[in-house]
């Protein structure tokens, strides 16, 4: 039982930390644009005429 004295403060800890990161993610916007970059990729509007053939 006497482990239980260091899991906790390291498993709140852990916890905090991962809501950390979550927090930062949702503040630098990484969630805003899910369905962007995945068509982005598929897309060829941006290439030359001659490229679409």
């Amino acid at each position: 039982m006497d482990v239980l004295i260091y899991l906790i403060p390291i498993a709140l800890g852990l916890g905090f930390l991962g809501l950390g990161a979550f927090l930062w993610s949702l503040k630098t916007g990484q969630y805003e644009d899910l369905d962007g970059a995945g068509w982005r990729i598929l897309s060829d509007e941006d290439l030359p005429d001659r490229d679409r053939r």
